[in-house]
Formats: structure tokens, sequence, C-alpha cells
């Protein structure tokens, strides 16, 4: 799949290499001081595709499959000064991204299959690899390892043969006296979304629609059903000419399958308060 993958991207990006752990341009990284959370809100930024940083009232800072280099990541934004977890949901380089250099420069715990984390190459005691049915706590985040259907592969770079990296995962983040979200990573649709919802009952799904890898509009108008009918945040859309399900699209599938979800589409870079 990452070969096949990494075809395309080269194709569309003139170039971009697509290597699992790219290194940021000398001297990029936080050059201010970032605005604290709103008062008593979470805040959830995207950065396009499925890399999004969550800020909570509690202090947490939690980076997601942060790929910040994606051709969608907002322009000339800073990575974020301060980071209390990166969360990686599978090997592919689309979602391991920059989580090593960001993990050097952050200092953050890096959480993820086990089989992925002891190749990144994080030092071990910020490495916190797991499986599904995991549970950790961060500050007043509480986050919760959950089943995928997906591939997980991982290389170090373009020359490197890719290696197994363990079962991908998506992740449920319960905010102390705040919202629930449910990052389904990349996955089709499974069963297991019925038990997602009626465990830990999601406030908001952080769902890809752009099919070919992942769930389309439709699959993911299906998921928000067994899911609970939560807020939809649409993600891994829209990166690469393959991944062509929108959020338009996602909207007229929610009608078809009667779901009351409604769509929340995100500004690449925007902080939105949930």
């Amino acid at each position: 799949m990452r070969n096949k993958l990494m075809a395309v991207t080269v194709g569309a990006l003139l170039g971009l290499s697509g290597m699992a752990a790219a290194q940021p341009p000398a001297g990029k990284g936080p050059a201010k001081k970032e605005a604290a959370a709103t008062a008593g809100k979470a805040e959830l930024t995207w950065w396009g595709h499925a890399a999004f940083v969550l800020r909570t009232p509690g202090g947490a800072t939690i980076a997601i499959d942060p790929w910040f280099s994606n051709p969608k990541a907002p322009q000339g934004a800073q990575w974020p000064e301060q980071v209390d977890a990166i969360l990686v949901s599978h090997g592919h380089f689309d979602h391991v991204g920059e989580t090593k250099a960001l993990q050097q420069k952050t200092g953050a715990q890096v959480f993820g299959c086990y089989e992925l984390v002891s190749l990144l190459g994080i030092p071990q005691d910020k490495a916190v690899g797991g499986n599904v049915g995991g549970t950790f706590k961060v500050k007043d985040a509480t986050i919760h390892f959950v089943e995928a259907v997906h591939s997980s592969s991982y290389a170090a770079d373009e020359k490197s043969p890719a290696q197994y990296a363990g079962a991908p995962m998506g992740f449920v983040i319960q905010i102390d006296n705040g919202p629930t979200l449910y990052h389904g990573g990349d996955t089709g649709l499974f069963g297991g979304m019925s038990q997602i919802a009626e465990r830990f009952k999601p406030t908001y799904a952080l769902l890809p629609i752009g099919g070919h890898f992942t769930l389309d509009p439709a699959g993911a108008a299906q998921a928000a059903r067994m899911l609970g009918n939560p807020t939809v945040v649409p993600m891994h859309y829209g990166t690469f000419p393959l991944l062509a399900g929108t959020p338009d699209k996602l909207e007229a599938d929610l009608k078809k399958a009667k779901s009351n979800a409604k769509v929340k589409v995100l500004e690449a870079g925007k902080a939105t308060a949930l």
C-alpha cells in the first residue's frame, strides 16, 4: 500500500519525498508563544490530511498523526511550542509524518501500537506502546486505543524496506468536563463502531472521507450512524487525487443514510473551540 501511495504522492506533489519521518527545514519551529486555549473550552486545529492538534482546558496539548508537511497544511504555520502527547494511528508515512522531529523539539510522549512505537527511534522513556484496549491519562485527557480496519507498515526512509508495524488503531479522547473525540485513523467501516458509541458516546467523530484507502463519504455516513450521530469532522480528503471524497458529498450521504449527524468542516490552521 505504501509503495502505491508513495508513487501517487510523488506524482501529485511534483517530487515530495513522502518520507516516514521527514525532518523540518532548518530553523522551522515555534517562533512565538502560542495563545492559550479559549477559557474553559477544548480547541482543535486541523493541519490537513489526518493531522490535528488538540488543546484541552486542563493544559494538555495532543498532536495526532502529525504530518505537518502535507499539501493541505497551513502555509507558514509554526509547530506547537509545547506538546504533551503525540498519537500515531499507524505506520504509513502520511500519518507518522514529523513524529520524531516533533518529539525531539518538545519532549512529548509518543503513543501508538507497540510494534510501531518500537520502530520510530523514540527515547525509551518517551515511547508508550500499547494496543487496542489500552487507556492512558494525559492531564485532563483520557486516551483510549480502539480498533481500526486498515494496514500498517513503516519505513524509516525511501531506501529502507517497509517493516510490519503492528495493528492500525483509532483513538478516543475523553476530556474531563468536556467533549469526547473519536479519531478514526485510516479506517473502513467495522461493526465495533457501535461498541465505541455504546461505551464512549463520542461528541465529535474525526472521520476519513477520501475513499480508496479509507472510508468514502457514503461509508463515513454509515459510520456516523453507528457511532450515535456525533458531529462529524471530515479528514483525509483532497490531499491526493485518489482521495476524491468531499464534505458536500458527505452531507448528501448523511441525508441518504437518514443520519442527523452534523458536519463541521475545519479550516486548516484555524483553532476551533469545541
